[in-house]
């Protein structure tokens, strides 16, 4: 079966894409081929697509040529709408009887406010549906050859934010580098230093390995490697800006033993 024909199945097996509804889709970290096929599917149907500022132009160059394109921005210190105002306009364009796809970096209930808009929409009685993605951390994760977990070097991996470190309202850090495992921070490039003082204040070795995975899958995509204590330096010294994921603990090692030519 080829590929045609695999999508054209799955467009008869799920439930239509009908006007006035939407569905809540993710786009994976940005090149098209980390789609589902699922949500390939989706943007041959949509007639209004409201998107992230992390949804690549290569993945809404597969959407229908007739189809609107609202931008949402959503980037950390970016300009982007409100939530109230994205919200609102998914309602509007499902009443006004539009095949609404709300699109979204990665998947939309990690870290993506999946759920918010879901519940929103059920509570304004607006027929939705999800369309689950390949969130970034495990993508981008994958492409630089560092696994999430592995046998004897990791036995959990804690995903969290970091645009708050530091607040009142921010995580346990302290809590965090006393697990002794993996983190990936989502959103955490601007807190950098304050993260890694807080992990250090908590324990965490200085010498912690840290990988710093910047824009994969687009051509943009660069990898940094670090320790803990010179993590914020290194990223300013070598520019690095968002969208970035940060990888602390000892499975960072495990590229160079995964990297043909790199294990001695």
């Amino acid at each position: 079966m080829n590929l045609i024909d695999t999508l054209a199945t799955i467009s008869a097996s799920d439930p239509a894409f009908e006007p006035g509804h939407v569905w809540l889709a993710g786009a994976g970290p940005g090149h098209p081929r980390y789609l589902t096929l699922e949500v390939a599917d989706a943007l041959s149907k949509t007639d209004s697509i409201v998107y992230d500022a992390l949804v690549s132009p290569e993945v809404l160059a597969l959407a229908t040529g007739s189809a609107e394109l609202h931008f949402a921005g959503k980037r950390g210190g970016k300009p982007s709408e409100t939530q109230d105002n994205i919200t609102s306009t998914l309602i509007r364009l499902a009443r006004s009887g539009k095949k609404v796809l709300r699109l979204k970096g990665g998947d939309p209930f990690i870290f993506g406010r999946g759920g918010e808009e879901a519940e929103a929409l059920v509570q304004a009685g607006i027929p939705c549906r999800i369309l689950p993605g390949m969130t970034s951390a495990i993508a981008a994760l994958a492409s630089a050859r560092i696994p999430a977990t592995m046998r004897g070097i990791s036995r959990s991996i804690t995903f969290t934010t970091g645009h708050a470190a530091g607040s009142e309202d921010h995580l346990d850090w302290h809590a965090l580098a006393r697990l002794g495992e993996p983190i990936v921070v989502y959103m955490g490039l601007k807190m950098i230093g304050e993260i890694s003082r807080l992990l250090m204040e908590g324990g965490m070795a200085a010498q912690t390995p840290v990988a710093v995975l910047m824009a994969v899958s687009t051509p943009d995509e660069r990898i940094l490697l670090a320790k803990l204590e010179t993590v914020e330096a290194e990223v300013r010294r070598q520019d690095f800006a968002a969208p970035a994921l940060i990888v602390i603990g000892d499975i960072v090692p495990v590229r160079k033993l995964l990297t043909p030519g790199q294990r001695s």
